[in-house]
């Protein structure tokens, strides 16, 4: 039996976790060994992302007044939340992963940013690329876009200096 003290404790912490979480997967671990998990929780932590096992009353009341608590009717059964603090993706493509190899393992549901995505979505958010190569993608499309936008405006300066090129020496044809 786990002390009120100890409960609020908890709830504090786990408030804490799920407001500064960018990305929050809750997930179904019923069936996983303890060597399962750990395995789990290790893939997670090589990419910034905090894996814990929760009571869901306790998540439930934590997750008030945060965006986990669009999440709230998934708290049901055996619930574990990966938090990822950083890249939101990395919590999608890590979770997927294991579950693409644990049957045991399931995806119930996931709040990245202020939004409740299924886990349909979630397998399609997980298969985007890391978000250093998205932020390059943009970077060049960018930098393309700029250089075009700089050749053509150079080409209708030049355009312009002709025709005033042109005007002075009509001017000075006609003055002769």
């Amino acid at each position: 039996m786990i002390t009120k003290e100890k409960k609020s404790q908890q709830v504090t912490e786990l408030a804490e976790k799920f407001s500064k979480s960018k990305a929050v997967v809750l997930t179904e671990h019923k069936g996983l060994t303890v060597a399962e998990i750990t395995e789990l929780r290790r893939l997670l932590k090589e990419v910034g992302v905090e894996y814990k096992v929760v009571k869901n009353t306790l998540s439930s009341i934590a997750s008030k007044g945060t965006d986990a608590e669009l999440a709230k009717e998934f708290f049901i059964g055996p619930t574990g939340i990966a938090f990822s603090f950083g890249d939101p993706i990395a919590a999608t493509q890590k979770t997927i992963e294991y579950a693409n190899k644990n049957d045991k393992f399931k995806i119930k549901s996931g709040v990245i940013e202020g939004r409740l995505y299924s886990v349909d979505e979630i397998t399609s958010l997980s298969k985007l690329p890391p978000r250093e190569v998205l932020l390059g993608i943009l970077a060049g499309t960018l930098q393309a876009t700029t250089a075009k936008l700089g050749s053509a405006l150079s080409a209708t300066i030049l355009q312009f200096a002709y025709v005033l090129e042109a005007a002075k020496n009509k001017k000075e044809i006609r003055g002769t």
